[in-house]
């Protein structure tokens, strides 16, 4: 494990400039639903959706800007996590990005890209059916976190093993089980720097400021690193890999 966290470590500190660079994907991605005419508000360097706003306010135009800023948001997030994980893979092997693989960034990214859109699409619709109830806040959570297992990995399965989705979520599945001690570490990590950072930039900055100063630093910083500290984690399931 410590193994796992000093190769993290490392791999982002010599890879900074690129990581950095890949990154502009990921705070595009936040700021497309803060900038549109959504029903959203930003809390720990996350977007969310306002429900009750939702039954309210929507109507044609609200629901089409809904629809597009997730789908370009969850677009660029998956060109970010796929170009990561391509620069973990060669760096990891030892081998030079070739130009097919460039090439073929097209098919991982539209594959992570099904792969996002169908948990966000699973979470949107228990957090909407759920609303009339008034348990939306906690069916959303305890089925975001039976769905863990289905698509934690999934993405680096994608990239890494060159998966198409099914094969990648079965067989981010069976590793996501086989190293759980794996997945509970980087939500510790996961957690731990969230709510620190937050902490800091809402004493520093106050409220208001902190929320998009946290969104802008959670995009270059804390989330490229927990998608290196995944890519890494997951590439311990070769054997070569663990010496």
């Amino acid at each position: 494990m410590v193994n796992v966290i000093k190769h993290s470590i490392d791999f982002y500190m010599k890879n900074l400039e690129l990581i950095f660079l890949f990154s502009v994907a990921f705070i595009i991605a936040f700021l497309i639903p803060v900038f549109a005419s959504l029903p959203t508000f930003n809390d720990a360097g996350a977007i969310f959706i306002r429900t009750s706003s939702i039954f309210t306010n929507l109507n044609i135009v609200s629901t089409s800007v809904i629809i597009a800023a997730l789908f370009f948001s969850l677009l660029f997030l998956s060109f970010a996590i796929v170009a990561i994980n391509i620069l973990v893979r060669h760096t990891r092997t030892h081998t030079k990005i070739k130009e097919e693989v460039i090439k073929g960034i097209e098919h991982y990214t539209s594959r992570v890209f099904i792969v996002l859109l169908l948990y966000s699409a699973i979470i949107m619709l228990v957090n909407i059916t759920t609303y009339g109830y008034g348990i939306s806040g906690v069916a959303t959570a305890v089925v975001g976190i039976l769905l863990l297992p289905i698509f934690f990995y999934a993405p680096s399965a994608i990239v890494i093993d060159e998966h198409r989705v099914l094969p990648a979520i079965k067989s981010g599945v069976h590793f996501f089980f086989k190293r759980f001690d794996y997945v509970l570490v980087w939500l510790v990590i996961a957690i731990l720097a969230l709510t620190i950072f937050d902490f800091i930039f809402i004493v520093l900055t106050g409220t208001t400021i902190s929320r998009y100063a946290m969104l802008i630093f959670n995009a270059f910083i804390i989330l490229p690193f927990l998608v290196v500290l995944q890519s890494q984690m997951y590439m311990k399931r070769f054997a070569i890999m663990r010496h």
